[in-house]
């Protein structure tokens, strides 16, 4: 093949100046234009506001949305500095703004740590904004700038002295550019998650959420305040809301070391409370940053965790009832614990850069447990023998289910490769191509077969409810027929031997009933897939089918509707007279297979929903909720979000 093309020169080199290559590509920046990258740039203005309050000079953030779906941000630091930036000649607000990696945390001077998941500041915040404006309170006035899609729209200006006490900060409003995202909606509750676990992680510090688009009780704007002087021990408490908890206090040291390989200290906090729930609850952060992949910080822990309780169980003659020692696993079972480590220079790895790689982390952490945890079992003799008294049972529980039957083993659970009966495979191989449709109910299973494209689409019909996973060990959940065929299916294995380089679909979709047991199946389902393949939700593979409840048709035409709502919408508009015929689609057994087809298969029709796991941590709590043994915590949230909640965001 001849590599000389006399029109591929260099004038045919593109060179993006400035904010264009931000435009251009913004997913490269934040990810995406849908609502996870809508809602990231807010965080990345937050993130500014807290590494004031990291660096000791912030109080209180304040985050509004306002009815024309912009949002501001809003702190009391020191503010942007406002004089001429030497090597630019220009004001140093506009070269923050203007010019990509601009700003103060990059040589460890003004900021020790910064937080911000892909760093990039607010300089692309402003590239995707169609408007921007910010204010700043500093050197004894009032100075202001505006922006539109990144370029200055007017001169830096002073407007006026501030009055005596006025405090100093940052005020930055934008609006997201419409040519850019999907759509500029903000979700209050997904904002409310952040800023939550953001108060959590800074103790002290109040972040006040604001939604004028919306009323509460007393007529006012809907507004929530974060602030938490216990940090991540009231993390933890809130975790363990609706959970039996062991011991009363919540477990928490904090250490610092300037380890090898670090420029400065490595700051570290540990809190955790044991629970009688079955399920652990691990959640790591580095730099405000959830890494969810975990990493060094996460190994370091777990590490010193089963050695520290292995050494005072044996001390104390507590192990005689197991044979040998204590696996790791025993003892986070029910275990809830937050890591939070603050690091001057944090490398992040991973599919989602949101796994800690620093090397030097893990031993800090490693001693930090270690010497703390032993110090806590020594002083606090109730407390540790709650927690080795659990973890001794989880230890007995294994090894009698391993004595009783092979299940306890995953690769023997799962040993016949054959593929389960009633899958109805498709043709492709790849899993880039392949979708696994599982399906609520024998009935349906038969329509979607027929249905279906088998070039492309395998069904899996599931009978029933499966076994709720949140209340039950693996071994227990392998016995389960429905499980396991799931399991088989989709080819990843599960848990500890869960391998992602094995799955068979890169699209599962859950199709079940618009109704309430619809609903509840695809929680179950969710839940087996958010404590033991959680992987899958991570890359998101996992989508949730949305079929209608409603076909309208007129003159020839047809329309299909997901709610009341929209029912109505439709025939307000697109019926001049009354419609020829309304149909409610009572489940999906009951749709014959060009209606299936049509409405929730055609990839040209359908609508998918992908769930995703953006917080694990709320998502940790909401399925305890939902899933739990608590009946008062679950009650409440239906009651609260019964009305306006069509899909509730994991």
């Amino acid at each position: 093949m001849n590599g000389d093309d006399p029109a591929y020169g260099a004038e045919e080199i593109q060179v993006l100046e400035g904010l264009e290559a931000v435009r251009k590509r913004p997913a490269m920046y934040i990810g995406s234009t849908d609502t996870r990258g809508l809602h990231h740039l807010v965080y990345e203005v937050v993130d500014n506001a807290i590494d004031e309050a990291l660096a000791g000079y912030c109080d209180s953030i304040g985050v509004t949305i306002h009815e024309d779906d912009s949002v501001t941000v809003s702190d009391d630091g020191r503010g942007i500095p406002v004089d001429t930036h030497a090597e630019y000649d220009r004001p140093a607000v506009e070269v923050i703004m203007t010019i990509l990696h601009a700003g103060g945390k990059f040589d460890n001077k003004s900021y020790q740590v910064s937080g911000g998941l892909h760093g990039v500041g607010v300089s692309v915040v402003n590239a995707l904004s169609q408007r921007l404006e910010v204010q700043i309170k500093r050197d004894g006035a009032l100075w202001t700038q505006s922006f539109e899609r990144g370029e200055p729209a007017g001169d830096f200006e002073r407007v006026r002295d501030l009055d005596d006490g006025e405090d100093t900060g940052t005020e930055i409003r934008f609006w997201p550019d419409h040519d850019i995202f999907e759509h500029t909606n903000f979700s209050f509750s997904t904002l409310e998650s952040r800023l939550r676990e953001l108060a959590f992680l800074n103790s002290g510090v109040e972040i006040v959420l604001t939604d004028e688009r919306e009323e509460g009780d007393d007529d006012a704007s809907l507004s929530s305040v974060f602030e938490y002087e216990g940090g991540i021990r009231e993390f933890v408490t809130y975790l363990n809301e609706t959970k039996s908890v062991l011991h009363d206090e919540v477990i928490y040291f904090e250490d610092a070391d300037d380890a090898a390989g670090a420029e400065g200290e490595v700051h570290v906090e540990v809190a955790m409370q044991a629970t009688e729930e079955l399920q652990g609850s691990l959640h790591a952060f580095a730099n405000n940053i959830n890494t969810r992949e975990g990493g060094t910080h996460m190994t370091g822990f777990k590490t010193a965790l089963t050695r520290t309780v292995n050494d005072y169980a044996s001390e104390e003659g507590m192990l005689a009832d197991i044979d040998g020692t204590l696996k790791g696993d025993d003892i986070r079972e029910g275990l809830t614990a937050v890591i939070s480590i603050k690091h001057p220079d944090p490398q992040f790895e991973g599919q989602t850069k949101t796994k800690l790689g620093n090397s030097e982390v893990r031993g800090v952490v490693e001693s930090a447990v270690h010497e703390h945890l032993g110090t806590v079992f020594e002083e606090n003799p109730d407390v540790a023998r709650a927690v080795i008294s659990k973890a001794v049972e989880a230890a007995k529980a294994r090894m009698a289910a391993k004595k009783a039957e092979e299940l306890t083993r995953r690769k023997s659970a799962l040993e016949n490769t054959a593929l389960p009966g009633k899958l109805s495979d498709c043709q492709v191989q790849d899993p880039d191509e392949a979708e696994l449709f599982v399906v609520e109910g024998d009935s349906a299973g038969g329509s979607a077969k027929q249905a279906r494209n088998p070039e492309n689409q395998a069904v899996l019909p599931i009978k029933g409810k499966i076994l709720n996973v949140e209340k039950h060990r693996l071994d227990r959940i392998l016995e389960n027929n429905e499980i396991r065929s799931l399991i088989t299916a989709i080819g990843t294995g599960i848990g500890d031997e869960f391998d992602m380089e094995e799955a068979r679909y890169k699209k599962i979709i859950i199709m079940t009933d618009a109704d309430v047991d619809g609903a509840h199946i695809r929680t179950l389902l969710l839940t087996l897939f958010y404590r033991h393949m959680q992987p899958l939700l991570e890359a998101g593979y996992v989508y949730a089918a949305k079929p209608p409840l409603y076909r309208v048709r007129y003159r020839g035409e047809t329309y299909d509707a997901m709610t009341d709502a929209e029912r109505d919408q439709i025939v307000a508009e697109k019926c001049d007279g009354n419609p020829t015929q309304v149909q409610r689609f009572k489940g999906l057994g009951e749709m014959n297979p060009d209606q299936l087809w049509a409405t929730t298969m055609n990839p040209e029709n359908r609508r998918l929903k992908r769930i995703t796991v953006e917080d694990a941590a709320a998502a940790d709590r909401m399925f305890s909720v939902l899933m739990g043994d608590a009946v008062e915590p679950r009650k409440k949230f239906i009651e609260e979000h019964a009305p306006e909640a069509e899909w509730v965001d994991i």
